[in-house]
């Protein structure tokens, strides 16, 4: 006990601090409850439906927690980009919880999909016009945070010259994934983001122009510091957010909204059939993992298990 308390009279003499006064907080503040820790009170009132179906909560409380996963990601992914890549193994960590959180938010989707009766959503969804979960800038910003402009590029801007940050980011492929299908301009869903979140997410990707993770990982390969291992890892990670994630939005807005002919807009009146799918967008956060041939089948059908065979992987 003197131990740590000489320690702690160390740590606050750095700090310029008196440990005395500290001591004697301690014998006046709480015990620490869960529910104050978590702010569960807070966190049960943030769930508040438009309308009186009771599968709405299923769908805001999902929303939620996919939104905290992000979160932790993007916490993984700015320590990865203050990393010196020295120790193989601090890199796989990190990895390895991206790889494993995208993999939960992919494998627990049949929660909203199982958990929501149909014919209920195709109601109070109307009440949430023209909000949609492409407004999502978490996601956005781990798009940033883990693979340069050019490779999020709309695949028809794809043959686009330059390097300046500005044009990139204006051809950036969520510009052209959010258009009336019947005007081809923007959707108010678009436009509402814009207006939110344009001017920070191109601050963001100023910022991390030399430290996303693709542009660490092009870095490291030069320097011969990644192995077979850690690229079979990489490789698996943009699979778990670039086809699975995707692909599991995709079927589920199927499900719900049909497809073909008759089916239904999404809440932004997007041009979802041909946003969402994996094989469309064909984006890859570390394309030069990948062989000319991979990343013309990415995403088409029997491209995970042709992965699976080869490798053994995910």
């Amino acid at each position: 006990m003197q131990d740590k308390l000489e320690a702690l009279r160390r740590k606050y003499s750095l700090l310029g601090q008196d440990i005395e006064p500290y001591l004697e907080g301690l014998l006046y503040s709480r015990s620490l409850t869960y529910w104050d820790y978590i702010e569960l009170e807070t966190l049960l009132t943030l769930q508040k439906p438009r309308t009186d179906f009771p599968d709405e909560i299923v769908f805001i409380a999902y929303h939620q927690i996919t939104e905290l996963y992000f979160k932790l990601i993007k916490v993984e992914l700015s320590l990865l980009s203050e990393e010196s890549w020295q120790d193989p193994k601090v890199i796989q960590k990190r990895l390895r919880r991206i790889e494993r959180y995208f993999r939960h938010l992919s494998m627990s989707f049949e929660i909203m999909l199982e958990g929501m009766d149909s014919e209920n959503f195709l109601r109070f969804r109307t009440a949430l016009l023209p909000a949609s979960g492409f407004q999502s800038v978490q996601f956005r910003e781990i798009e940033l945070m883990s693979t340069g402009l050019r490779q999020l590029l709309a695949p028809h801007k794809r043959d686009f010259k330059g390097d300046n940050i500005e044009e990139l980011y204006d051809n950036i492929y969520w510009k052209f994934g959010n258009l009336d299908n019947r005007t081809g301009e923007k959707t108010l869903t678009l436009k509402l983001f814009e207006q939110k979140y344009d001017a920070h997410l191109r601050a963001l990707a100023h910022e991390w122009k030399d430290k996303n993770l693709n542009t660490r990982l092009e870095a490291a390969l030069t320097r011969g510091q990644v192995s077979e291992e850690l690229i079979q890892l990489f490789r698996e990670v943009d699979i778990r957010v670039n086809i699975q994630w995707r692909l599991v939005h995709f079927r589920t807005a199927a499900y719900y909204l049909k497809s073909g002919e008759n089916s239904l807009p999404s809440t932004g009146g997007t041009n979802w059939q041909q946003y969402l799918p994996p094989n469309y967008q064909k984006i890859q956060f570390f394309p030069s993992l990948w062989t000319d041939e991979e990343r013309a089948e990415w995403g088409k059908a029997g491209f995970i298990e042709s992965f699976r065979s080869s490798t053994g992987g995910l």
